[in-house]
């Protein structure tokens, strides 16, 4: 059977009618610029996020949730930016991990902010300190009330939140004031309790208002050194946030308590309740919003929508990187060591962490989808590059001499010989692309570009394995659906004698 000249085009076209055929679903119409509320990934900053997005949208403003962001620094430099309006933050997290300026007064503050073209909201009222947690009983057994009775004990195992873990208000400069010699892991917040609870870990960081300290059976251990300074909660809004907008959230000024957050966080952490009913309720008890309500889409509109902007982000990813990656490959396939240059550039892209690649893209195009498609994008170049290459190399020589027999040119012999031989090894790495892109994509939800990591990683947060499982089975779905999809696509576009 003669090798059909245009195969490419036909896997190509194939390729993008898979993954570019469900793309998102309309929004509701609303009078105005909707205002971007954004939210870190613990409990009480979704609740405070909801609550402000709640107020806001009981005044008639447009709301766009954008829940769930990475650690602070990505919060801070998507407001920044203008790729969100507001968020809620600390003011000890501001001048410590941010600022890092720990002795900033709050004029001083304030001034800082507005040179960033931000403003600090006046507070919600209580002081979300941290603060270091430790199994009663083993306190107890240990004679251990405070920070520095910590020093002689080396044998604990301590389990702290990745973002404390680097602050300048975290373990560095803890371990440098209580001279302690812990050798501390890294754990998502959301999981620290239960793994103290399951006896995994003898000690983690925690937020003061933590739902969870009213369940679990911890000791909050006397911070003797003041350390730790104050963290008053307040909404870091940008400075050109709207009249109306402003006027209706200086309503929660000082109108959230220690103790209301903390039954608040409890609320969501262990009676199961999600943090949009939550606030909608403190709303109506409050007298802020009489009407406030929480709205909750259907499991099966929630799974839908994030699937089509799953498969937005992966298949417009994909089909960039088959644009650029093939014909980049083919250009180069004469010229091996510049070939071989290409190969550990793409391998080099493929070392980077994609959380730490999204935070790296941000200050360059924002957030929300477009750092999450070029992300997906970089990472997909590696399968594709590398597979096209290796075709077109493994190529039998003899054949090329045949073909040049035959009075082929090179470019000829690259389009009618070359590349239809080589085009089940192109297809497998197309095929490695998409499911690697899938599997990635969950991460996006970090920097706002929603999809199927949206409820996964407010699962993690929330310890909702309803949310997890929603996020995490149709990713699996997708990734067993391209594989079969892409079979198909090999049966129909490569001759039998090549799949062979």
């Amino acid at each position: 059977m003669r090798p059909c000249p245009y195969l490419l085009p036909r896997v190509l076209v194939a390729t993008c009618l898979l993954f570019i055929m469900p793309v998102v679903a309309v929004a509701a119409v609303t009078s105005g610029e909707p205002v971007r509320v954004g939210s870190k990934t613990f409990t009480e900053s979704y609740i405070l996020a909801e609550i402000a997005a709640q107020l806001l949208e009981s005044k008639g403003i447009a709301v766009e949730r954008q829940p769930g962001l990475g650690g602070t620094l990505i919060a801070f430099e998507a407001l920044r930016k203008g790729s969100i309006d507001l968020y809620p933050e600390y003011t000890g997290t501001l001048t410590q991990a941010v600022l890092k300026t720990p002795d900033l007064t709050q004029s001083g503050l304030e001034l800082a902010l507005s040179e960033r073209g931000l403003r600090l909201l006046p507070p919600l009222g209580f002081n979300n300190s941290y603060a270091i947690a430790i199994d009663r009983e083993i306190a107890d057994a240990n004679a251990i009330e405070r920070i520095s009775d910590l020093a002689v004990h080396p044998e604990f195992r301590i389990g702290f939140s990745h973002e404390f873990l680097n602050r300048n208000d975290g373990w560095p400069a803890l371990r440098a004031s209580y001279q302690l010699p812990q050798q501390p892991v890294g754990i998502e917040h959301a999981l620290a309790y239960a793994a103290i609870a399951s006896g995994q870990l003898d000690i983690t960081d925690a937020y003061t208002t933590d739902g969870e300290l009213g369940v679990h059976d911890l000791r909050l251990l006397q911070d003797d050194r003041t350390f730790f300074p104050r963290y008053d909660a307040a909404l870091l809004a940008r400075s050109d946030l709207s009249g109306p907008a402003t006027e209706a959230l200086l309503q929660l000024s000082r109108r959230i308590d220690a103790a209301t957050m903390r039954a608040l966080n409890h609320r969501v952490a262990n009676d199961g309740e999600t943090p949009s009913v939550v606030a909608a309720a403190f709303l109506r008890d409050s007298g802020l919003a009489s009407r406030a309500t929480a709205a909750s889409p259907s499991v099966a509109r929630r799974i839908l929508a994030n699937t089509a902007v799953h498969l937005k982000l992966t298949g417009i990813a994909l089909l960039l990187a088959c644009v650029v990656a093939i014909p980049l490959a083919l250009l180069l396939s004469r010229f091996p060591r510049i070939a071989r240059g290409l190969l550990y550039l793409t391998g080099l892209i493929q070392t980077i962490p994609a959380l730490a690649l999204l935070a790296l893209l941000i200050p360059l195009v924002g957030l929300g989808q477009v750092p999450a498609i070029l992300a997906l994008f970089l990472y997909s170049l590696l399968p594709i590059v590398r597979n096209t290459l290796t075709g077109l190399f493994n190529v039998d020589p003899l054949l090329r001499q045949v073909a040049t027999g035959m009075g082929l040119t090179s470019a000829q012999q690259l389009l009618r010989v070359e590349l239809p031989l080589a085009m089940p090894t192109v297809l497998a790495g197309i095929k490695t692309a998409a499911i690697i892109s899938i599997g990635t994509a969950t991460l996006a939800a970090f920097v706002g570009a929603g999809g199927l990591g949206e409820p996964i990683i407010t699962g993690l947060n929330l310890n909702d394995h309803r949310l997890i499982l929603e996020g995490a089975v149709p990713a699996a779905l997708l990734a067993l659906t391209a594989e079969a999809v892409f079979e198909l696509i090999e049966r129909a576009a490569v001759p039998a004698h090549l799949r062979e």
